[in-house]
């Protein structure tokens, strides 16, 4: 690379007004691909697989941390008899048709 000091420094801004301008495009199609992918789950949520894009101009995207949803021991108890409730009625759906 050239020294500093023998490059015209127009020429620097120009290839740096370049590079930005090719730079927001890049991050606009990958924005793009992005929504186009379809939402994944994680940890029982439903969460997209798009990461927010900061805007080129201004400050980034602040975030702030989720809360951890905690259930209850009893509330715990009650989903996890309802899903045995379910699954005992697709067993015996399952064993009656097999049957039949």
């Amino acid at each position: 690379m050239p020294k500093p000091s023998s490059v015209n420094p127009e020429i620097l801004e120009a290839a740096l007004a370049g590079l930005e301008a090719q730079k927001q495009k890049i991050d606009r199609h990958i924005a793009e691909l992005h929504r186009m992918l379809p939402a994944r789950r994680v940890g029982g949520l439903l969460k997209s697989v798009a990461k927010p894009v900061a805007p080129i101009v201004g400050t980034a995207i602040g975030t702030k941390a989720r809360k951890k949803h905690v259930l209850s021991p009893e509330a715990r108890k009650r989903i996890a008899d309802a899903q045995k409730k379910r699954w005992a009625a697709v067993r015996k759906a399952t064993k009656k048709s097999k049957w039949a």
